[in-house]
């Protein structure tokens, strides 16, 4: 049950985080690029920043 709502409070933190990044590539690209540059760069953020934690995850597995 616990993991449960630790994964739901995770989901809320991710959603708010995903506003605020978004928020913030909004305001750091003009208009006229922020919507297509905007979400690659989100993107490639994103994925990176998920690829170290699995890798991260993945590695502490291994040593249990």
């Amino acid at each position: 049950m616990l993991t449960f709502v630790l994964a739901g409070f995770g989901l809320v933190a991710s959603l708010a985080w995903n506003e605020a990044i978004k928020s913030l590539f909004d305001t750091l690209l003009p208009k006229k690029t922020s919507a297509l540059v905007g979400k690659f760069l989100y993107a490639i953020l994103i994925t990176f920043v998920v690829v170290l934690i699995s890798r991260y995850l993945e590695k502490i597995s291994r040593k249990e």
